[in-house]
């Protein structure tokens, strides 16, 4: 399948409390990992068989608690910039997560967000 989803991501209002529900709702693994942002701690989410993903505390001051999905991209600097050019508005540009990939966040044209990710080659 071309672009699959490879990660979810939770920003919450409330890291104890998103931990707290869905590790008694699922069957997840989660470990708390450190963050070298104001984010602070970042919670990894196993899932056995599926997309895993993360929690950590929502950055946007005054928004609620949101899921994020991020697609799987060959080339990130051009599908952001392909993206624009279909009328996406970039949310944050093109970053680098430290020694995992890159990632950019777009809201398409009717309003949804998502995330795009090309993972750093290993």
């Amino acid at each position: 399948m071309a672009n699959p989803f490879v990660h979810v991501e939770l920003a919450t209002t409330s890291v104890p409390k998103a931990k707290a529900f869905y590790s008694k709702l699922f069957k997840w693994k989660l470990a708390d990992l450190p963050m070298p942002t104001p984010a602070g701690k970042y919670t990894a989410i196993q899932v056995g068989d599926g997309t895993d993903g993360g929690m950590m505390r929502q950055m946007i001051p005054g928004a609620g608690s949101a899921w994020m999905p991020y697609v799987l991209v060959d080339d990130i600097d051009a599908s952001t910039k392909k993206a624009k050019k279909l009328g996406a508005k970039i949310c944050k540009d093109v970053t680098e997560v430290e020694g995992m990939g890159w990632l950019s966040i777009i809201v398409d044209p009717t309003g949804a967000m998502i995330g795009l990710w090309e993972p750093k080659e290993m």
